[in-house]
């Protein structure tokens, strides 16, 4: 592929170019689905094509295409610097990028069983049994599960030098029931809502999950939700679990620190952020107990975010984002590293395939665990008073990523440190950083999970991309807390 590539750059540089880079994907994806004992939706597609992105006369330049062959390729790279000599003329200063070594290097993903080495036969199979067995759960209206996997190669070569060969593995997998009574509707889902959990993993994934172990649990759920009370209005402790709190980190922590939303260069889908580079090393954003990293690196885990290299080349890095409640930390490229001081870039340039320009993305954000041993379990038993509320069903947030509402499957009452009642469409509402500093506890390293987000959107047009969020169940002081979905 790099003889490919290098067609690429060539052009560029003939017609001028001072920069060029080429992402040639590969990439097949497989999605299935099952709603009430019959296939919902079944696919099996493959991509595969070449994006050029060059700097010319100062500002960028991009375009892509799927024919591979010489002419179209070179053809490509010659538009790109057309567009690039076109957007120049209107530039407000010239594209500032920062240094980075060119590498050759080869990257995958660990993984056990290759996805794509499993039938769609035996898929569907698993998809039904967990279907089949949620409907058994007298009460239980409609059960829905659902597979999906995920294959990206891709090889970059830039202008500089770099010459970076990476093969990036998905999978998700997860299910949900439903229970109606009247128009009143509950839901439980598993392992997490919107399509379950997610990671940069095998087949091994789906095994891991112990997904027909849950259903009856879960079918169970659903029903009592029906004939729960209402979660009660005012000012609460609240525990969060592991998946409600990463999604939190996601609109309230990964959104405002992407730096081309602070600088105003992206405002599609997500707003804008009022982190303002005057808050940075200055903002206090939560508590002492507060460490977020953005964290690419395999070490960190098989997040949606992890990889071994951006897509302008950059290797995986760790950036504290809050350390012990300061803000300390953005998203970066290599475009934008200098407005923040930086002489590197963060390495968070992604793009959704080959047929779309690297935008700054969440990698992994993650909140550190506790340092001392807690338990959910124990962290409920030292509340006197509060709510326990799982697993996310609605959420609004305003365009600075600000104030913010969150309503949640189910929720249980605390009364001395003991769960004593179901409670139904528990909500929470708060502003940002009022938030993040009433949290006075969380729960150590057995309780953290690192949870996929698949379907984060972003840019114009819309780039749908999977970040990861790790978390333990954690407290906060003083929250107002409510009932969504009054009506019920």
């Amino acid at each position: 592929m790099k003889h490919i590539a290098d067609w690429a750059l060539n052009t560029a540089t003939l017609r001028g170019a001072s920069y060029a880079d080429a992402r040639i994907g590969d990439e097949r994806s497989r999605a299935l689905s099952t709603k009430n004992g019959k296939v919902s939706s079944a696919s099996d597609s493959e991509s595969r094509g070449i994006g050029v992105r060059v700097i010319a006369d100062g500002a960028w330049g991009y375009a892509a295409s799927d024919d591979l062959s010489r002419v179209a390729v070179e053809s490509t790279a010659a538009r790109a610097v057309e567009i690039a000599k076109a957007s120049s003329r209107v530039k407000q200063h010239d594209i500032q990028l920062a240094p980075e070594k060119a590498v050759s290097a080869e990257w995958t993903t660990p993984i056990q069983i290759d996805p794509f080495t499993t039938s769609v036969e035996q898929n569907i199979d698993l998809l039904l049994k967990i279907d089949s067995g949620l409907r058994s759960v007298a009460g239980v209206t409609l059960a829905e599960a659902n597979m999906n996997f995920h294959r990206e190669e891709q090889w970059f070569v830039s202008s500089e030098g770099a010459n970076i060969h990476q093969t990036k593995y998905t999978t998700g997998a997860g299910y949900a029931a439903y229970a109606f009574a009247g128009s009143e509707i509950q839901k439980r889902s598993y392992p997490n809502s919107f399509g379950g959990q997610w990671q940069n993993k095998g087949y091994e994934l789906v095994q891991e999950l112990k997904l027909i172990e849950n259903v009856r649990r879960v079918g169970e759920e659903a029903v009592a939700l029906l004939k729960a009370d209402r979660c009660p209005e005012g000012v609460f402790d609240i525990i969060l679990d592991a998946s409600q709190l990463g999604l939190q980190i996601h609109e309230s922590v990964g959104h405002p620190i992407e730096l081309d939303r602070v600088l105003g260069m992206e405002a599609n889908f997500a707003g804008t952020s009022f982190l303002t580079l005057d808050k940075l090393r200055k903002l206090r954003y939560g508590s002492d107990l507060v460490n977020i990293v953005a964290d690419a690196r395999q070490d960190h885990g098989p997040g949606l975010g992890t990889f071994g290299f951006d897509d302008e080349g950059v290797p995986a890095q760790c950036t504290p984002i809050i350390t012990n409640g300061l803000f300390t930390g953005y998203l970066s490229s290599r475009e934008t590293a200098h407005t923040i001081g930086a002489n590197r870039s963060g390495g968070t340039l992604r793009a959704e395939g080959w047929n779309r320009l690297p935008i700054i993305r969440m990698t992994n954000i993650s909140i550190l665990p506790g340092d001392k041993p807690l338990t959910r379990e124990q962290l409920i038993a030292s509340t006197e008073s509060g709510i326990y509320m799982e697993t996310n069903r609605s959420w609004s947030i305003d365009d600075k990523r600000y104030n913010f509402q969150f309503g949640c499957e189910a929720g249980w009452e605390i009364k001395n440190g003991k769960r004593v009642r179901m409670l139904k469409n528990p909500s929470y509402s708060g502003i940002t950083t009022e938030f993040w500093n009433s949290m006075d506890a969380i729960c150590s390293r057995d309780e953290w999970v690192l949870w996929g987000t698949p379907h984060c959107g972003k840019g114009q047009p819309q780039q749908v991309m999977g970040t990861g969020h790790g978390a333990a169940p954690a407290r906060f002081r003083n929250i107002k807390a409510g009932s969504a979905y009054k009506g019920n």
